[in-house]
């Protein structure tokens, strides 16, 4: 029997034209990745995330069109993936309120967007929830939402994005924990070696510099801009130095190693500003053009775009519409002509169990506790290093007990005489259930 496809969900919310920043960055290892065997990948268009900053319709209606098209013209292959609008799987929006209530306020209170629009207000003397909307606050149940709905394994995000990842593991185990084993806890997946092109003034090419180069840009454009890159005033024949240098790193993300090796040989000899923008256009526009030809043919044939996007809905529903159907059906939402289920005496024990909640602080480090089924804490951990120490020392003690209740002492807040021999019965009690299973 083969192993089930490990699952990653990506999702892109249609804010503003890429940049080349964006396809060196992100598209294109995204999209390379896509070719690997034994994964399952959904890439979605946020549009009803783009709703939380943009009320301006026109704008939603072109970015969406523009960010299709691009990751289109760039080679995402809509045979290979599951690409869809986030708008067309109405299950989402379903799921979003079976979520909602299970999640804590507390929980959304801690997220970072939300404290960071109140830590603003409070600097400004302003009311604390001045100017924000319950989309932002509940930005986290919705992206939960759009990662359950397929039970995606892995989702790639930036280091900034993990919380909401661990806020969605939370969400999950809440239900679970509620009507049973439906949802998968996922897991963020960080690039720690994510590319970043400096833009046309040296600094990090970004929308919030107005440095950035269009992805498809018309080819005279592209060579005005770069034509624009700011260098130092060495002279031709001066030797020029690579490191730091905004148009060498440029090339270095388009150009073969054999032609980055001659262009730092270039710069070794003095080459001249004007002659290495030439060489930097000619590499760019070399991988460009062929794409820009793609993306101007979509852009001028929106009909194609929403064909994909409808197509990459229907296999998107297959999967959401029986898993929502389900969901209905755990919590209580049937025909009346149903006959009710008797109680589940298994499922009633596992709710009268201890259990074990994980989650990341601000401080950066991991955390885990465990509660009795009423909420009130038994142990609590210090702060470790990554979710996959945390996720073991769980695992230790779920199997272990007492054992590894000594064993991992250090790592672990003091307990009274009183806590310990609270926390060793609730290990008890959760290695009896296992047994009994």
């Amino acid at each position: 029997m083969s192993a089930q496809p490990t699952r990653f969900l990506t999702g892109i919310t249609p804010s503003g034209t890429p940049h080349l920043g964006n396809y060196a960055g992100m598209m294109r290892p995204a999209i390379a990745a896509t070719r690997t065997t034994g994964c399952e990948n959904f890439y979605f268009l946020a549009d009803y995330h783009a709703l939380i900053k943009t009320q301006d319709p026109a704008r939603i209606h072109r970015c969406t069109l523009e960010i299709a098209a691009s990751w289109l013209a760039c080679g995402l292959d809509p045979e290979k993936v599951t690409f869809y609008r986030q708008s067309d799987i109405p299950e989402i929006t379903e799921l979003t309120w079976f979520l909602t209530c299970v999640t804590g306020k507390g929980l959304l209170n801690r997220a970072h967007a939300y404290k960071a629009a109140q830590d603003k207000n409070q600097e400004a003397g302003r009311d604390l929830d001045d100017g924000v909307n319950a989309g932002l606050f509940m930005y986290p149940v919705l992206m939960a939402a759009d990662i359950l709905i397929f039970n995606a394994h892995k989702v790639p995000v930036g280091r900034d994005q993990i919380q909401h990842i661990e806020m969605a593991r939370d969400i999950a185990a809440s239900f679970n924990h509620l009507y049973g084993e439906h949802f998968t806890l996922p897991e963020a997946l960080v690039e720690e070696q994510v590319a970043t092109l400096a833009g046309l003034d040296g600094r990090k090419m970004s929308k919030s510099y107005d440095n950035t180069i269009p992805l498809f840009a018309p080819s005279a454009q592209l060579k005005k801009l770069i034509g624009s890159i700011v260098t130092d005033s060495r002279a031709p024949g001066e030797a020029k130095a690579v490191e730091g240098s905004a148009l060498f790193q440029l090339y270095q993300a388009f150009a073969t190693p054999e032609e980055v090796a001659a262009m730092a040989q270039a710069y070794a000899d003095g080459i001249a500003w004007g002659e290495a923008k030439e060489r930097l256009f000619a590499c760019i526009d070399r991988e460009i053009a062929p794409m820009r030809a793609r993306y101007e043919d979509l852009m001028a044939h929106p009909e194609k775009v929403e064909a994909i996007l409808q197509a990459g809905a229907e296999k998107a529903r297959a999967l959401a519409v029986p898993l929502v159907q389900r969901l209905r059906h755990a919590v209580g939402l049937r025909r009346l002509t149903e006959q009710a289920v008797s109680t589940d005496k298994s499922k009633s024990a596992k709710l009268a169990l201890p259990s074990f909640k994980q989650y990341r602080e601000k401080d950066g480090k991991f955390y885990f506790k465990l509660v009795d089924a009423q909420g009130k804490l038994l142990l609590q951990s210090l702060g470790l290093d990554s979710p996959r120490d945390a996720g073991h020392a769980i695992a230790q003690l779920q199997q272990q007990g007492a054992a590894a209740l000594a064993a991992l002492a250090p790592q672990i807040e003091a307990l009274s005489d009183a806590a310990r021999a609270e926390a060793l019965q609730a290990l008890a009690q959760l290695q009896a259930y296992a047994a009994s299973e």
